[in-house]
């Protein structure tokens, strides 16, 4: 089997796990463990259909980066369930999913799979910086659109994208970018600034769509582009264009690296980090199955640990 490497972005599929599955499914306790039973089925399916060879599930270490929030308040803002001083601030979490999270890390670590976040830094950061030096082809899983940044041809990366769920799964690639936005995807993270993008709180310039947006970048190739044109008269840009980026030019002079993922964190690499996947080891299958019964997981683990054997 030729080598592939699958990036998930990890909390994007367990909550789509979550409000997937009934949450009748629940432990002897009374614990929900539906987002535990829909993740592992998508990893099997996964993996299997598009023929991982390895697999590092990315993890949110900080879902909303301090970072970010310094250059851009608004950055996720109507995500937060409460602050408190001198604490993280949390993110809307239903309290029966966050009963989920251990018992994910745990059978994925039973599993073998390997799961790598970053101090500091989003799960969008880490597929960035794998997907970025990777030196085999690359498929990101992911529902979130700032992901198409990613996306490269020529160097066999691409988006396996599931906002459509699981039934509809679409390939993202070059052509499907250009398609869907009219703007390449090493422009996407200057078209999401100037479009805006309210699911991250990122207001965008006012007056600029996406078909402006789209337009603009075809003719001045990146927002750096676009704003040398806008301070100089002889560019032929409209007064009315160079009077909104005027507008926004505190906006545009930090949202860039809010929106651009990270592409050069220091990770364990794939062998360091256990990419390589590989039937699960007698003792870790064993208590894998005895979690099976104990946790109610169903036939779920059954066909995580069948799409593994078939690694061997």
């Amino acid at each position: 089997m030729p080598h592939r490497l699958m990036l998930l972005d990890t909390a994007s599929l367990y909550f789509r796990a979550f409000y997937g599955v009934p949450d009748t499914i629940r432990r002897p306790d009374g614990t929900p463990v539906n987002a535990v039973r829909g993740l592992l089925d998508m990893i099997a399916r996964l993996t299997t259909d598009y023929g991982a060879t390895h697999l590092v599930a990315c993890w949110d270490d900080d879902w909303r980066p301090q970072w970010r929030v310094d250059l851009l308040p608004s950055y996720k803002s109507h995500r937060v369930a409460e602050v408190v001083a001198g604490a993280p601030d949390v993110e809307v979490v239903p309290d029966a999913l966050e009963a989920q999270l251990p018992m994910i890390r745990r059978v994925l670590y039973l599993a073998g799979i390997a799961v790598v976040g970053a101090a500091e830094h989003e799960a969008d950061d880490v597929v960035g910086t794998y997907a970025s030096h990777a030196r085999l082809p690359v498929d990101v899983v992911t529902g979130d659109r700032d992901l198409f940044q990613v996306v490269d041809d020529a160097r066999q990366v691409r988006v396996i994208y599931t906002a459509r769920g699981m039934k509809n799964l679409e390939v993202i690639t070059d052509v499907v970018v250009v398609g869907k936005y009219r703007v390449l995807p090493q422009q996407y993270a200057d078209y999401a600034t100037l479009r805006g993008d309210a699911s991250d709180g990122l207001p965008g310039v006012a007056g600029i769509g996406e078909k402006t947006a789209a337009s603009l970048l075809a003719e001045y190739g990146t927002l750096d582009g676009l704003l040398a044109a806008a301070s100089a008269p002889d560019r032929g840009l409209s007064a009315s264009v160079r009077s909104k980026l005027a507008a926004a030019a505190d906006y545009l002079a930090v949202a860039p690296a809010v929106v651009k993922v990270v592409r050069d964190l220091e990770l364990p690499t794939l062998e360091e980090a256990g990419a390589q996947l590989h039937p699960v080891a007698a003792g870790s299958r064993a208590e894998l199955e005895r979690l099976a019964t104990e946790w109610n997981l169903g036939g779920s683990v059954r066909r995580l640990l069948a799409a593994l054997d078939s690694r061997n």
